[in-house]
């Protein structure tokens, strides 16, 4: 059994008041109690439409008779190891790959003048379909979402109450979708505070930690340039009929472009940060640059780079595995 004083002491959980309910009256104590520490535990990171390629890596583990024993998902992490811990993987992946430009249009349920430009309502009445009234107790293995705390910037771990709020908490990009009201707070993507949630399995204490980053190619290392900042170019004062600099970069992204590419720079490190402080005993790191966090009509190719890559590494674990037993 184990200490769960001891885990609400360590530094990453004592300023949080996590593990409490998404529905119900508060609770002061975890009501998750994870016993046999059996199989690998995955912190299955955030990526957008780049999470997808989750589905590939639990598929891999499955046909190699790898038994995950429990799940900490951030963002789109925390929404496909929920559908996997509920039995409903397939219907997950049927969704994905169904995905087209014109049918992710007609998803999307614009939200003008709300808390964010989507409400969400559709993706979740598709997840209504399948997991409805599903909770946390349900799944018979230990599963944590990973969110944030919108007014304190607490990381919030939700482990008890209804499997959709917290999953809907988890990825609640700020200014795309609207924030989640759990309980008395109001929540937003857990990638703000913890892309990739290698800490929460080790405060249950996993064996065997083994992390998804589906950032790592992103940037590649962290560099700091000098620049010079040129001359002043304000467009709209252009000479008329001047020719377009060739040489110059592109930089009109739109609102939603330049909030991605934010959102992805803060990830990136954060998640650099984090992983070096508290490594997992394995990361898995599928190749994922190509694909922009909007395309989630790309989920064939997240998918197989997902599974490539934890085949590639299936040694390594049944190694660790071994070692750690």
């Amino acid at each position: 059994m184990l200490d769960w004083a001891s885990i609400r002491n360590r530094p990453e959980v004592r300023e949080i008041d996590q593990l409490s309910s998404v529905s119900g009256t508060p609770t002061t104590v975890p009501t998750l109690q994870p016993t046999k520490k059996s199989g690998i535990a995955l912190a299955l990171g955030g990526g957008a439409a780049r999470g997808w390629a989750h589905i590939g890596v639990l598929r891999a583990l499955d046909e190699a008779g790898i038994e995950v024993g429990m799940i900490a998902g951030t963002s789109i992490g925390a929404l496909v190891g929920g559908c996997y811990l509920a039995g409903k993987l397939d219907a997950l992946e049927e969704f994905a790959r169904s995905l087209t430009k014109r049918r992710l249009f007609g998803l999307l349920d614009l939200h003008i003048g709300g808390n964010g430009l989507l409400g969400g309502l559709k993706l979740t009445q598709r997840l209504q379909e399948h997991i409805n009234g599903l909770t946390f107790e349900d799944l018979g293995k230990p599963f944590v979402c990973v969110a944030a705390e919108i007014r304190t910037g607490h990381e919030i771990w939700l482990s008890s109450g209804s499997l959709i709020t917290a999953m809907r908490a988890s990825y609640a990009l700020p200014g795309v979708f609207e924030p989640v009201a759990a309980n008395g707070r109001v929540l937003v993507d857990g990638a703000l505070v913890n892309p990739v949630p290698v800490s929460v399995c080790r405060a249950y204490e996993q064996q065997l930690v083994v992390a998804v980053n589906l950032h790592y190619d992103l940037y590649g290392r962290a560099a700091v340039i000098k620049h010079s900042a040129g001359e002043l170019v304000v467009e709209r004062d252009a000479t008329p009929g001047r020719a377009p600099d060739p040489n110059a970069r592109e930089t009109r992204l739109g609102i939603t472009g330049v909030m991605v590419e934010a959102f992805n720079i803060i990830q990136d490190r954060i998640s650099r940060a984090r992983l070096a402080g508290d490594p997992p005993d394995l990361a898995l790191q599928p190749k994922l640059g190509h694909i922009g966090l909007s395309e989630f009509h790309r989920a064939d190719e997240a998918i197989r780079a997902g599974y490539e890559s934890t085949k590639a590494l299936l040694p390594e674990i049944s190694r660790l595995q071994t070692v750690l037993a």
